[in-house]
């Protein structure tokens, strides 16, 4: 299978569809997961193929290029000229959401002009691959009135695909982050339809929510807190791990919201989120058990003894499911920046399994 991958970012989809394919079971050397090109064997005929990338910021592609030295890149998506694309298989990328000129007079392809969609929507009309992958954000379904999201149907309608789109949130893959995403799958009219969605609430693996089993229920331990006695399914997410510091007692702060108590308790481990710090209508700073949405000014935050620390490069790329030290080698703030614009691995290997 040979893919195009725009707004590529670090990688995110490149990894997840390696991943994806290493997961099956005639694939016989599962280390290649990580290998700079997969079409460098000949182990199989159907072997994902990057024919090509395009990104513009220079720190991600640099993140990129590091690991994917060997695909071909194209640069600016403005710039590139569709007709001297090869063929290929899959269109994949988490595009940027913008209005459009005349969004919801259902103009479709021409609704788009103007905008970043409008150069997927060219490269697909010249090149009609069988697949399309596209992500954004869970916002994407109400912008602009919703608008914005019945022209993109209507326009990918309009170049010949039938559509299915489900938001995921990548805690129900794997991943302690709360993190909710819009995912479009389009297969061209007339070839064969991968049922994708929906997805329930967690995977197949059922990884994606925490299991509690019971209580631990001596005299001594029903002195404690009861989130200190919960006795969890190992088959289930984790919860964040506290460290005590005697008797049940943890070091907590009070993190101000706006609900009617006015706070919320934070114990070690948690996620927080100081964004808008004087904001008056601020809720759920507060993540239990999983870290909130990462984003590239890098907001988020942990209770560690008592004090509040960022969460450090090495902790969000692994939230969003890239091996440790991915994005190594640029400075922290652009590694913060990389990680948030990313997509989570996970959540495309899941996709991708049930399309390879």
């Amino acid at each position: 299978m040979k893919y195009l991958s725009l707004f590529s970012g670090i990688g995110g989809f490149e990894l997840g569809i390696k991943q994806a394919y290493d997961n099956r079971p005639n694939v016989r050397n599962r280390s290649e997961v990580l290998s700079e090109d997969m079409s460098d064997t000949t182990e199989s005929q159907d072997r994902p193929t990057c024919i090509g990338f395009s990104e513009i910021d220079k720190y991600a592609t640099e993140v990129y290029q590091k690991h994917f030295p060997n695909h071909i890149d194209y640069g600016d998506i403005t710039k590139i000229n569709e007709k001297e694309l090869p063929d290929f298989d899959l269109l994949c990328g988490g595009f940027p959401c913008q209005s459009f000129s005349i969004a919801g007079k259902r103009g479709g392809f021409n609704d788009t002009r103007g905008t970043l969609f409008f150069d997927i929507a060219r490269i697909i009309k010249q090149k009609q691959p069988r697949l399309l992958l596209l992500e954004n954000v869970k916002g994407l379904l109400s912008h602009d009135k919703g608008n914005t999201f019945t022209t993109i149907i209507s326009t990918l309608d309009e170049l010949g695909y039938d559509i299915q789109w489900q938001v995921l949130n990548s805690k129900n893959h794997g991943v302690p982050q709360n993190r909710e995403r819009v995912f479009i799958i389009g297969h061209l009219r007339g070839t064969s339809r991968p049922e994708v969605f929906p997805f329930d609430g967690a995977t197949e693996h059922d990884n994606g929510k925490i299991k509690v089993v019971g209580n631990l229920d001596s005299p001594t331990w029903q002195k404690r807190n009861e989130s200190i006695r919960r006795v969890h399914d190992v088959s289930g997410l984790s919860p964040t791990i506290p460290t005590g510091t005697g008797g049940g007692v943890m070091n907590k702060v009070l993190i101000p919201e706006a609900t009617k108590k006015g706070y919320a308790e934070a114990v070690e481990g948690d996620s927080i989120n100081l964004s808008v710090p004087n904001s008056k209508t601020r809720r759920g700073r507060v993540g239990k058990g999983v870290a909130q949405t990462l984003d590239t000014g890098m907001q988020q935050h942990t209770l560690q003894g008592a004090r509040i620390r960022r969460l450090t490069p090495l902790e969000c790329e692994r939230l969003q499911g890239f091996p440790d030290g991915w994005t190594e080698g640029i400075s922290d703030t652009q590694r913060y920046k990389c990680c948030g614009n990313a997509v989570t691995v996970n959540v495309i290997k899941d996709i991708m399994e049930k399309i390879i």
